[in-house]
């Protein structure tokens, strides 16, 4: 096996102590073992990593399994995964240093911590796992339309302006504020969706809709509360339009772990979204405008590597 570990500079900010310490602690693993082929490479800008990881691919000897660990945030994690998906004998390992991790919540509490050990993830098994598709891309976790989604952008665009400190007050204030603007936009809040699902067609005015392949979205539990990456189905929720105030209700419990009674709820294999102007959707953490979305589930695509002893939970079917 060929374990290439793929770090992302940016996501470290200013404690490039802790960058050090972790490739420390690879290099004195690696120096115990035999015959072990490894590498530490840097991703300097976005997608440098897709580069890096087709030319570890081509210097692996014919039949070994490439291992990619992304060392970082959802940036180099969302690269990673883009890439990994395309080979058949890579997997997929994270060591994170993001914001929110939103997918290896699916493992609870501090199980996800785990992760963060190098030795152990470097000697643990990987799990067969589902993706979401929408042509070249990929996400894990999941993929999102309309106001929560327009919000989020709002945030990461503030991110990249202020320091940690100030990013963090500024951040709830404009989460909030963002909000209630948006809920009186009917551009984001009410917005006129074509979705069909498997064929059949839930069009309708929406404020927000859901495309989940694990519970979390920004750090929080949603009413999507069993989706699981393993069971080749998506958990579709849409959340229909209704008055400003209701609106903000319905999102905040949603984004509480419960389904309001405006909601409804789908699993399917393939879902696709039209609108006649531009709609901002989010993949994990990525952002992407167009007028065209068509998402479906690739079972098993991936291979994920988790720390022994954790596994996904299983989720619940419905009757589409």
């Amino acid at each position: 096996m060929k374990h290439v570990f793929l770090f992302d500079p940016k996501a470290f900010y200013s404690q490039q102590w802790k960058m050090d310490a972790i490739i420390d602690t690879i290099g004195q693993y690696f120096r115990t073992q035999e015959m072990v082929d490894f590498s530490v490479q840097f991703s300097r800008y976005r997608r440098n990593a897709i580069v890096i990881i087709q030319e570890e691919a081509e210097k692996a000897k014919p039949g070994d399994i490439v291992r990619i660990y992304a060392v970082g945030g959802e940036e180099i994690f969302f690269d990673c995964l883009n890439t990994v998906a395309l080979f058949p004998n890579m997997q997929l390992a994270t060591i994170p240093y993001g914001d929110t991790d939103d997918f290896l919540k699916i493992f609870g509490g501090e199980k996800a911590d785990g992760f963060k050990d190098v030795k152990t993830l470097i000697n643990s098994d990987a799990l067969p796992t589902d993706i979401i598709r929408w042509g070249v891309n990929y996400a894990l976790s999941s993929c999102s339309i309309g106001m929560n989604t327009a919000v989020s952008k709002k945030i990461k665009e503030l991110k990249s302006n202020l320091n940690m400190n100030s990013f963090a007050v500024f951040s709830k204030l404009l989460s909030f504020f963002s909000n209630i603007i948006l809920a009186f936009n009917k551009k984001y809040a009410a917005k006129k969706y074509n979705v069909v699902i498997d064929n059949i067609e839930y069009s309708g005015n929406y404020s927000f809709i859901h495309i989940a392949n694990s519970p979390y979205f920004n750090g929080k539990r949603t009413g999507v509360s069993h989706a699981s990456p393993v069971d080749g189905l998506l958990d579709i929720a849409l959340i229909k339009a209704s008055n400003p105030i209701k609106t903000l209700f319905s999102i905040r419990k949603y984004c509480a772990g419960k389904r309001p009674k405006n909601c409804i709820f789908v699993q399917g294999k393939r879902i696709t979204v039209h609108s006649s102007d531009q709609m901002w959707m989010q993949m994990d953490n990525e952002y992407i405008q167009d007028t065209n979305i068509n998402l479906n589930v690739v079972n098993h695509a991936i291979q994920f590597v988790v720390p022994e002893g954790l596994s996904y939970p299983i989720g619940e079917l419905s009757a589409l």
